[in-house]
């Protein structure tokens, strides 16, 4: 019974690690774990080497925060990941699918500056 729990113990701290969120520094790619079935793999991308190259500071310039359709501007989302409020499919409330908001927060951005990847390729690497 105690080899029992001991196995049990380990696989749920496993599950526990292997599942938890990498702290934003550390990194490397947009997580693509949300979509039932991801077209293309997950798109390259080293936060804190991002947001050193593009000057960001505020966490809340990528990391929104919007209630009843309105920016909140001093309040950041960098706690949450952004499908803990964007679906896989939009919502009737207006809510942006999870790819229309990453294509929106990041894509939208690199055109607007006139800088960064904003082909398909460019983010989704294949090995």
């Amino acid at each position: 019974m105690k080899r029992f729990v001991t196995v049990l113990l380990a696989v749920a701290v496993g599950w526990l690690w292997a599942t938890a969120p990498l702290a934003q520094e550390d990194m490397e790619t947009v997580p693509n774990d949300a979509f039932t079935s991801p077209q293309r793999p997950p798109a390259v991308f080293v936060h804190d080497a991002h947001n050193e190259a593009a000057g960001i500071d505020e966490c809340n310039r990528c990391h929104h925060v919007y209630r009843e359709g309105q920016l909140v501007p001093d309040e950041s989302s960098e706690d949450y990941r952004c499908s803990d409020c964007h679906a896989e499919t939009a919502a009737d409330d207006g809510m942006p699918a999870l790819m229309g908001a990453f294509h929106g927060n990041c894509k939208q951005c690199h055109l607007e500056l006139e800088n960064g990847p904003v082909m398909c390729g460019e983010c989704h690497q294949r090995p």
